[in-house]
């Protein structure tokens, strides 16, 4: 026996309008919705990663200790994209063979958009 992953969940004040950012960054819908306080979005792809928001009464405190990071070949176009939908441009960094921008999302949880250089 093994585990696997089941989903990411993201704690939030507002899961509804927090859904409505990544339902539009990540171009999927809400699959389920249980009265506003926890929100199941429908994967992109089929076996790929779900993503979930859950009411919290308190607010984020502090850098996220977990983050999720995305890929893209475009990595300009999409921070451009994503800043545009609501997401605030936090940082850049890179290294040999990797560039990525960290971003935070409507709530501030951050996550990151990168590009590898091949």
């Amino acid at each position: 026996m093994g585990i696997q992953l089941g989903m990411i969940t993201i704690d939030c004040a507002d899961p509804r309008g927090l859904a409505t950012f990544w339902t539009k960054a990540l171009g999927v819908e809400v699959d389920q919705d249980y009265e506003g306080e926890f929100l199941i979005l429908h994967p992109a792809a089929e076996g790929g990663p779900v993503f979930a928001f859950q009411r919290v009464p308190e607010p984020r405190a502090g850098k996220n200790r977990v983050h999720v990071d995305f890929g893209t070949d475009d990595r300009e176009k999409e921070v451009v994209r994503l800043t545009g939908l609501g997401a605030k441009k936090l940082d850049e960094h890179g290294m040999p063979g990797l560039t990525w921008t960290v971003l935070a999302d409507p709530e501030g949880n951050e996550f990151c958009v990168a590009t590898q250089q091949r």
